[in-house]
């Protein structure tokens, strides 16, 4: 499928649109459709050298964008957010073929993406700083400015919206953005946003897409001219930006992985129950940070849970999102189908029952369901990232708790009852960045503060209210009618 459209001609995508998305000797990659393996494209990819440059451009067109009028900057984020909406099935289009999006997904995250635009357009208006107490004479004042150039390092899963939900505001509040989308995305996950600011009339210089591979990555970690890290990814590789941020004193944030529980009580609807389970689970083939990695079911309604669960499993559609309507797309590649083959032929191993599933044609992995899975199982602690339920039985609110809570990650919880005081009294000894009662893990209103706790993030959070701290820094302003006359 090449992009011949007016919003996305396939030069446009191909990055020889760009400022520093195409430069003499870097590689290219082709652009592969996961559900059918056909080549869609292919795209510049960058290296350290064309990181630098983009960072050295992109840091003298930020000066004059944060000097800029705040209406100004509102505008742009206006019209891209329009531009948006008016592409909305061309956009939808790519996430399904490039990233094996269900049409389901698909809409989903086109949605989410231009609510984080129309939000961050509200950023500019925003107040920015406040007056404080001080001596008789002085106007004393803290007020946020922008950090300058952004790295902006973004997934696979949600190419889009995660790549967005970091760029809209950066820019929005007068910084500059270097965009490094995964190479398997970059259309979808870059240059789809490029298409938008550029159309929407950002002034050149400002954002840059540059697919890479790591080397790419550390250059951005280590580039002086980039004041700021924003990274969403595994928790293996954010490690590793972290540090390499860290040791240059640059902000960082880290948006991680997660083995995010859903525990069900006992006086749970058991309909309702399943339904979230499988939203979950299974939505994006379980390829989400905030997927439910465990489902925690009491012992009382544990066997009816486990039958229903496994029908919803066996009964859900498997194949191209692209020619039919299905609940399951294909996994990104290879690499990640045979992680999830390996870790379900280990749960086995380790004693947890195969109910459904656990077979794979090409990129197609079958609905699955593990039962009886204890907490020395490997399925229980790592991360799968493909639609396996991890079913776990306990006995008291307590134990549901310490079996929560028994892991390195701390991204996003949910719990299941009748009883909503009884929930949220559980809720709150859970160690989780995000908490959900009556819903499952997999939730985002673009207009909440996101972020984890462990091994799922540093602590800092994206989204609504978070953003203006994230992408500014506190400035200390004083101001006299004239100096005093020190003493000495």
């Amino acid at each position: 499928m090449q992009a011949t459209s007016p919003f996305l001609p396939a030069d446009v995508w191909s990055g020889k649109l760009f400022d520093g998305a195409w430069q003499a000797g870097a590689s290219t990659q082709d652009v592969i459709e996961p559900a059918t393996g056909t080549v869609l494209g292919r795209i510049a990819m960058t290296d350290p050298a064309g990181i630098a440059s983009a960072a050295a451009t992109a840091a003298k067109a930020q000066r004059e964008w944060a000097a800029a009028p705040y209406e100004t900057r509102a505008q742009v984020l206006r019209r891209a957010a329009q531009l948006a909406e008016q592409h909305n099935d061309e956009i939808v289009q790519w996430l399904v073929r490039e990233s094996g999006s269900t049409r389901l997904k698909a809409g989903f995250e086109a949605k989410v993406n231009t609510k984080a635009l129309h939000e961050a357009a509200a950023l500019p208006s925003r107040s920015i700083g406040e007056v404080l107490p001080s001596e008789p004479g002085r106007l004393n004042l803290a007020r946020r400015r922008p950090l300058g150039v952004v790295g902006v390092i973004a997934p696979f899963n949600f190419p889009l919206y995660l790549a967005m939900r970091a760029v809209a505001p950066a820019l929005a509040l007068g910084n500059a953005v270097v965009l490094k989308p995964d190479p398997r995305t970059a259309v979808c996950g870059g240059f789809v946003i490029a298409r938008l600011f550029e159309l929407a009339g950002l002034p050149a210089g400002l954002l840059h897409v540059l697919p890479g591979d790591g080397a790419a990555g550390a250059a951005l970690t280590s580039d002086p001219n980039i004041a700021m890290i924003q990274f969403t990814g595994s928790t293996g590789a954010g490690r590793k930006v972290g540090e390499a941020a860290g040791k240059h004193l640059k902000k960082v944030s880290l948006e991680l992985g997660g083995k995010n529980s859903l525990i069900i009580l006992d006086d749970a609807d058991i309909d309702l129950a399943i339904a979230n389970t499988a939203w979950g689970v299974y939505l994006h083939q379980g390829q989400i940070c905030m997927a439910t990695g465990r489902v925690l079911v009491q012992r009382g309604i544990y066997a009816r849970f486990l039958e229903k669960l496994v029908a919803k499993a066996a009964s859900l559609k498997v194949g191209d999102p692209a020619t039919g309507d299905v609940a399951i797309g294909p996994l990104i590649n290879a690499q990640q189908r045979d992680h999830a083959a390996r870790l379900v032929a280990e749960a086995q191993a380790a004693g947890a029952t195969l109910a459904t599933g656990g077979t794979y044609q090409d990129l197609f992995f079958a609905p699955t369901v593990l039962s009886d899975v204890s907490r020395d199982n490997p399925a229980f602690h790592e991360e799968i990232f493909a639609p396996v339920a991890v079913v776990v039985p306990f006995d008291s609110d307590d134990e549901a708790v310490e079996l929560a809570n028994d892991s390195e990650y701390g991204l996003s919880m949910a719990i299941v009852s009748s009883n909503v005081g009884r929930a949220l009294k559980l809720g709150e000894r859970l160690r989780t960045g995000l908490l959900h009662i009556n819903d499952q893990t997999v939730n985002d209103e673009v207009i909440n503060p996101f972020g984890g706790v462990g091994a799922s993030g540093n602590g800092t959070s994206i989204g609504g209210p978070s953003n203006i701290d994230e992408f500014t820094q506190w400035q200390w302003l004083t101001v006299k009618g004239e100096a005093p006359a020190y003493p000495i």
